[in-house]
């Protein structure tokens, strides 16, 4: 019995190479396919139709949250918890909450980044499928990589195989799931 497919894989030379294959395989519609290469390439997340990501959206919501945790600390400290009033001193005062408020508007958005960031990403994830592939390593030195996945409602093997052809992809193989 033949493992489940996970896709298809297929090698190219060279940046201009991977960004026309991103082009075509984008402009053919499929939704679910990566490219896998050995260092950033700028625009590429343009070639593949990526949007913009909401990490910098979930970044200022944990700052917000950072900042008014801070100053509703400091309001319920002087104004509830440990009310204390010596020679005519407000019960609060966002002048001396902002210390507080501005140390937990990094901590928040630092926590709010990361966690956004690992969340988004599927992370921690111990195992993929591509790993599998015995040339994988090569995209981490001087190779780079289309995996196009058959959960793709677009995925046909045969089509598929030959759209990476006509892109110009070089071995060209089926990955186990």
């Amino acid at each position: 019995m033949a493992a489940p497919s996970y896709g298809l894989i297929a090698t190219f030379a060279t940046v201009p190479n991977l960004y026309q294959a991103a082009e075509k395989v984008r402009d053919a519609g499929y939704k679910h396919w990566d490219c896998i290469t050995p260092f950033p390439v700028h625009g590429l997340d343009k070639a593949m139709g990526l949007r913009r990501s909401i990490v910098p959206r979930i970044s200022l919501a944990g700052g917000i949250l950072g900042f008014c945790t801070g100053m509703t600390m400091i309001w319920w400290t002087g104004a509830y918890d440990y009310r204390l009033t010596v020679g005519g001193k407000p019960l609060f005062s966002p002048m001396f909450a902002f210390p507080v408020s501005y140390e937990l508007t990094i901590l928040f958005t630092a926590f709010a980044t990361i966690g956004g960031m690992l969340f988004l990403n599927g992370l921690p994830r111990h195992y993929h499928p591509v790993l599998k592939y015995d040339q994988i390593k090569r995209g981490m030195d001087d190779t780079f990589f289309i995996v196009i996945e058959a959960r793709d409602p677009r995925f046909n093997l045969a089509n598929t195989k030959a759209l990476l052809a006509q892109a110009g992809g070089q071995e060209i193989k089926e990955l186990e799931a």
